[in-house]
């Protein structure tokens, strides 16, 4: 795959990736932020509001009736938190030029559209209408909400805003409900105006398309976009963990536990975590899926997540409350034990190939693609899927002690049943 990166316009960045396998296009557009307890909620609502309609179409009806007459576009609002950085806007996928003939440009359509949206939002007396605006804050909302009703994920996301309690990385990337409800179209609308202002804006394309007609299309587009200061991509937090762990226990009504450990990593050496991570719990042949969940059946699932921009592992478990204690030590023996190097060559040779894996199959999907990319581009990384193969075919059984040897535990959130108290 041929990419291309490049800096068409004053902090405006096009990545063109070249993937004539796709009978699509996809443009992604999308603004980075600080992610900040301040306006994460706001930058969260505003894609969904700047797609209630623009001055050209200025209803969903309008707007859906123009997608069907560019062959059934689909276009696709976006809030994703990536290292430390908030992104937010959005995502076009549309029918490649060559299938549809009678020399129809759909790339430049499409491209303009996605302007229009970014930039031309629908407006009265010069703020966002006042429906868009409650209704999307009531969605926002529920969407909030939304995440206590899967306990797993709640008990995640309580780990991060209890382990990064002081960093940008424990805020939600859709923002608190709190700041939900205080916002108005006024204040939207001029954060709206400041985010445009002062946010890096990285352009995707993966297809067929040329650079040069990609470039062209998108700078038209894209023309009218505000530069004010753009501050630098955030700069990671990284800390190191405390002399005692931090153990947090909450209560729900829930059926099974949730046991949730964070650990930081000390080590830069990031294709060694990777596939430290992968022996340790991130694949279905690693310690905790081998041992802890089936061999000795203490959670009813149990894995690991290595977030390479932060710099932490986090394990993710079902237990009953009986088997909380003994499942949390038993993850920690399963770490020793790659600390240590005690894994056999099969299964460092099935880290490695679920690695390769994992990357190579970005290619089928163009939303993978645009995802993998987005995260390297919002966090100033720039590491090809294929560079990162050949770094980890490099890796070296030494390598993966010595950054296991980083690995400490930091903090222990464990979400109980009411009964268990």
């Amino acid at each position: 795959m041929q990419i291309d990166r490049r800096e068409i316009m004053p902090q405006v960045y096009l990545t063109h990736l070249r993937a004539g396998q796709f009978k699509t296009g996809l443009i992604s557009a999308q603004l980075v932020t600080p992610l900040s307890r301040d306006t994460a909620a706001a930058n969260a609502l505003l894609p969904a509001v700047l797609y209630r309609g623009t001055t050209r179409f200025p209803d969903m009806e309008q707007l859906c009736a123009q997608l069907d007459r560019m062959y059934g576009a689909e276009v696709s609002p976006t809030v994703r938190k990536r290292g430390e950085s908030q992104c937010v806007g959005f995502v076009m996928s549309f029918v490649d030029d060559a299938l549809v003939g009678r020399g129809e440009r759909l790339l430049e359509r499409g491209a303009s559209l996605l302007g229009e949206l970014l930039l031309d939002p629908v407006t009265r007396s010069g703020r966002f209408l006042n429906e868009y605006v409650d209704g999307e804050k009531a969605n926002l909302i529920d969407a909030i909400r939304a995440a206590r009703n899967d306990k797993r994920e709640w008990a995640e996301l309580r780990l991060m805003q209890e382990m990064c309690a002081s960093e940008p990385y424990g805020i939600n990337r859709w923002g608190d409900e709190d700041s939900v409800r205080s916002l108005n179209n006024r204040k939207l609308f001029e954060r709206y105006r400041d985010l445009l202002a002062t946010s890096r804006l990285e352009l995707l394309y993966c297809g067929a398309a040329e650079p040069a007609q990609v470039q062209e299309a998108l700078q038209e587009s894209f023309a009218s976009l505000p530069r004010g200061a753009v501050p630098p991509l955030c700069a990671v937090v990284r800390r190191t963990a405390p002399a005692e762990p931090r153990l947090i226990e909450e209560t729900m009504d829930v059926g099974q536990g949730k046991l949730s450990m964070g650990f930081r990593c000390g080590s830069d050496d990031v294709p060694a975590l990777i596939l430290a991570n992968l022996l340790f719990g991130g694949s279905s042949n690693s310690k905790l899926f081998m041992n802890v969940r089936e061999k000795l059946s203490l959670c009813y699932y149990a894995s690991s997540v290595y977030a390479r921009a932060k710099g932490i592992i986090t394990v993710s478990s079902g237990v009953e409350s009986r088997n909380a204690q003994r499942a949390q030590s038993e993850i920690l023996t399963q770490l020793r034990a790659v600390q240590e190097g005690q894994w056999e060559d099969w299964e460092l040779a099935a880290a490695l190939a679920a690695a390769r894996s994992a990357l190579q199959s970005l290619g089928d999907s163009q939303g993978a693609l645009e995802n993998y990319y987005l995260g390297q581009n919002a966090t100033g990384q720039f590491e090809s899927a294929e560079e990162l193969i050949g770094r980890l075919d490099a890796v070296t059984p030494e390598r993966i002690r010595a950054a296991a040897e980083s690995v400490a535990l930091d903090t222990v959130y464990f979400l109980h049943g009411k009964e268990d108290t």
